[in-house]
């Protein structure tokens, strides 16, 4: 190592292999993540939009929200193209420098071809020398030291052999390393200017920004919510274990996220002294003069008249008005997410006996009732129609005189296109439009639910304390499959096609078979068949013609059944024949009938054993498969919930909205919740959810309900029935001496129990 030396830069050279080095690092990610990029919208996506003004105004609100995003974009760009410029200049410098330490060719920087004479160097090295030499004005100090070099290594003999040896006239040079910094780093009068900037990064601005971002973590939750608003809606949700829905809207107003000592981005006005009063007087039934903490404070009664004039669909007297209720809408789903949770903890602490008093069922279930309120801009007792553009309750009222009683989005969707259109006169062919888009992106839901024990040897057998696991199967559909002109258009394309052989029948049949698998909704009735006017009589008659079909089709598989069969007792009575005879051929010869015997029922019973193999295979690898699916669903649910769904139509809703579900079980009669509601955030196309919960102590027949919520959708809820019968549980084995249990524990955990177990059917008859 004696031949190495470090020194600082002071050439420079390596300083700019440090910034390019580290500016590529930078650069590149930054260009990737940073660079604005236009969203190029679909145009057949763009075409499915509504086109109400309500939608088109939220567009330019979202739009205008953000005055500086052009300004904000430029300089974005600016920054990165004056990087990529600087980028491209370091590049260019650095390939200077190794042209010149690897190039070194005398005669190219004399200017002569190689084998020039010595009479020919020595000229033109007089010539340039004397354009080169310092003393002159035209003078440059390195490019004369490299002329001299030049020279020296083409007239002396030692720098020629060293420069055809080595590539360097001065011969083999020692190994240098380089530090990256430049030597006025380290001079003594920059020091204290070296030593004052490393002081502000690492002991001021450093600490001072982990120290903001450590501080504004602690204050929030997992969902992005203050500490003390979850400490508010805990203490409440404690005291009103059943709360009405009234009152918890005023919870939810009263969160520290609209309070300015919580939150800087609300703005007090001198403006609300007159204008909040004035809202209040236009608002029944607000409750402001409740005198509970917080809910009586100015911001809490605020925020809960905007909320009541958000819901009742009311234009506010003023721009500041609402730009606040913008504000306050967009925040509640993620706060009514919290306030579930919250009450879904309360729920399990009261299993733990950690606290006296269960909420009930009502409670949780009113927190959800909020979402969609507050996305869809409506109270939850008006008509679910009003979510489609440009129905009002004056049409509802006077569609409410006619006949037809159409009272739900589902109804609205199974009626046939005429009279759907005579039910909808009221409005024109494009507002038409943008409801009949509107109404077939909507979701439709297919439920189905299976129960098993995992881990059990009976998986479908529940026995008393067994932990029970609920498989909900999921699969969205759009709303537009129930149009009642699609199955119009289905029939008339069958008819035109011919479709009249057996095969082609069988295969529609299995297609209906399996998109039937899930069954519908109790609150999902079909529609009561009409009789077919003068329009429908080719699809009745193409109806005819495919039933017709279908039956000639299983006349034909039920003969061809038949005469297997009857093959089949041909082939059994020829086999009993020839046995007769045989035994009475071999009557003599007992032993040998014997063997024979003996080896027809070892063949018989090694073909036994080969299927019990295969069958046990077979299940051994179903067994394999399902342990592979489960943990590919863990490993799913540990890298994170995704939230892409389809997006809501919400035109009060001043963002984007995502559609997100609620899936739980309760027993109603005890008005218990059972399981945790899962926040279903991915329901793209099918989903499988699975909830557990432990089954009753006692034997008996108990009546669940397994529940879906919209958290975007008025009157999409469903629910479904779940018979459990539990059994008695197996008998326990005998405990061995040493592990012997004080009957006297049993019995103060009895009477200590505070879970609320289901009732069942029998008890609810005795009641």
């Amino acid at each position: 190592m004696g031949g190495q030396k470090f020194e600082y830069d002071e050439s420079g050279s390596t300083f700019f292999y440090f910034v390019l080095s580290f500016l590529a690092l930078i650069l590149v990610p930054a260009t990737f993540y940073y660079w604005p990029r236009k969203k190029k919208e679909d145009p057949a996506k763009r075409a499915e939009l509504c086109q109400c003004p309500p939608c088109v105004k939220k567009q330019l609100v979202l739009e205008q929200s953000q005055p500086y995003k052009g300004l904000k974009n430029f300089l974005v760009k600016l920054a990165i193209i004056s990087g990529w410029v600087l980028l491209g200049f370091l590049a260019y410098k650095v390939s200077q420098f190794d042209y010149e330490m690897s190039n070194f060719d005398p005669y190219e920087i004399l200017g002569l071809p190689p084998g020039s004479t010595q009479a020919e160097i020595k000229k033109s090295y007089r010539k340039q020398s004397l354009i080169l030499h310092p003393d002159k004005e035209t003078g440059d100090e390195k490019a004369f030291m490299r002329l001299t070099k030049a020279y020296q290594a083409l007239t002396d003999d030692e720098a020629r052999r060293n420069w055809e040896k080595y590539g360097n006239p001065d011969g083999p040079g020692a190994m240098s390393f380089g530090i990256a910094l430049p030597s006025w780093i380290v001079e003594k009068e920059n020091s204290v200017w070296v030593l004052g900037l490393y002081g502000l990064v690492f002991m001021v601005a450093l600490p001072t920004i982990v120290g903001m971002w450590w501080y504004r973590s602690i204050r929030y939750s997992g969902e992005q919510v203050l500490l003390d608003t979850s400490q508010m809606y805990f203490y409440f949700c404690h005291k009103t274990p059943s709360m009405p829905l009234k009152r918890a809207l005023m919870i939810l107003a009263a969160s520290c996220e609209f309070d300015r000592r919580h939150n800087s981005e609300i703005v007090e006005r001198i403006t609300d002294n007159e204008e909040v009063p004035m809202l209040l007087r236009e608002l029944p039934n607000l409750g402001e003069k409740n005198k509970e903490q917080p809910l009586c404070r100015p911001y809490s009664i605020k925020a809960r008249a905007l909320l009541h004039a958000h819901l009742s669909r009311m234009r506010l007297p003023s721009e500041a008005l609402e730009a606040d209720r913008r504000y306050i809408v967009a925040k509640c789903p993620d706060l009514v997410l919290e306030m579930v949770n919250c009450v879904n903890q309360l729920i399990a602490l009261a299993y733990a006996r950690r606290i006296p008093r269960l909420p009930s069922i009502e409670t949780i279930e009113n927190c959800m009732k909020m979402s969609p309120m507050i996305v869809q801009g409506l109270w939850e007792y008006k008509s679910p129609l009003l979510q489609l553009p440009y129905i009002t309750e004056d049409h509802l009222k006077y569609s409410a005189n006619r006949k037809k009683h159409v009272k739900s989005l589902l109804q609205l969707a199974q009626l046939r296109s005429e009279e759907r259109r005579q039910f909808l006169k009221f409005l024109n062919d494009k507002q038409y439009e943008d409801v009949m888009k509107v109404l077939g992106n909507m979701p439709y839901i297919h439920f189905q639910i299976n129960t098993e024990v995992i881990d059990d040897e009976n998986s479908t057998v529940v026995t008393a304390g067994a932990i029970v696991t609920v498989t909900v199967t999921l699969q969205r559909t759009n709303m537009k499959e129930l149009f009642g002109d699609t199955t119009i258009k289905e029939t008339e394309i069958k008819e035109d096609n011919g479709e009249e052989d057996g095969d082609k029948v069988e295969n529609g049949k299995n297609e209906k078979e399996k998109k039937e698998t899930f069954k519908r909704p109790v609150w999902m009735k079909q529609q009561k068949k009409q009789a077919p006017s003068k329009k429908t009589k080719k699809s009745a008659a193409a109806k005819q013609q495919v039933k017709l079909a279908t039956a000639a089709a299983e006349e034909k598989e039920k003969e061809k059944e038949k005469e297997k069969e009857k093959e089949k007792e041909k082939e059994k009575e020829k086999k009993t024949k020839d046995k007769e005879v045989k035994k009475k051929d071999d009557e003599g010869s007992d032993s040998e009938a014997g063997s024979d015997d003996d080896s027809a029922s070892n063949s018989e019973a090694s073909e036994d054993e080969e299927r019990d193999k295969s069958s046990a295979q077979d299940d051994e690898d179903d067994d394999q498969w399902e342990k592979f699916q489960r943990k590919i669903q863990k490993r799913e649910r540990l890298e994170g919930r995704s939230k892409s769904s389809h997006p809501v139509h919400c035109p009060y809703f001043p963002l984007d909205k995502q559609e997100y579900w609620w899936c739980y079980i309760c027993d109603r009669k005890s008005r218990t919740l059972l399981t945790a509601p899962a926040h279903v955030t991915a329901l793209l196309g099918s989903l499988e959810v699975q909830l557990r919960f432990t089954a009753p102590r006692w034997p008996g027949l108990y009546t669940l309900a397994c529940c879906l919520r919209s958290d975007s959708y008025i009157g999409m809820d469903q629910q479904q029935e779940l018979k459990l019968d539990v059994q008695e549980a197996c008998a326990v084995p005998a405990a061995h001496p040493q592990w012997d249990l004080s009957d006297s524990d049993d019995a103060h955990n009895d009477q200590g129990d505070n879970e609320s177990e289901f009732t069942t059917d029998d008890e609810v008859e005795d009641e």
